[in-house]
């Protein structure tokens, strides 16, 4: 058995090879998305852990954050669930309104 790697690219109709590379530009910019939102939301995070929130609108920032991060894990949607963080997101950006007006 041979180790050689063969090159599928050579056996492909110039069709279906532009597809391939298309797919492949566009895998390899998700994937330099991905690391810069994780390293946006870890300078989030840094930010958010640098001591108590001083004011209720920042203690709602902070659990806005938490709201999105929990909703956006993957798994089976939750309509109920997905309710509940939308009426809870309301009423911490329209309490924290009515502070900032204050």
């Amino acid at each position: 058995m041979a180790d050689d790697i063969v090159d599928l690219d050579e056996y492909r109709c110039l069709t279906a090879q532009k597809m391939i590379d298309l797919r492949r530009r566009f895998h390899h910019e998700f994937c330099v998305d991905q690391k810069n939102l994780s390293n946006h939301n870890d300078i989030v995070e840094e930010l958010l852990d640098a001591g108590p929130a001083e004011t209720w609108s920042l203690a709602a920032a902070k659990a806005v954050y938490l709201l999105q991060l929990f909703e956006a894990i993957p798994g089976e949607p939750d309509s109920k669930r997905s309710e509940l963080i939308s009426q809870t997101l309301n009423d911490l950006n329209r309490l924290s309104d009515i502070e900032g007006r204050n």
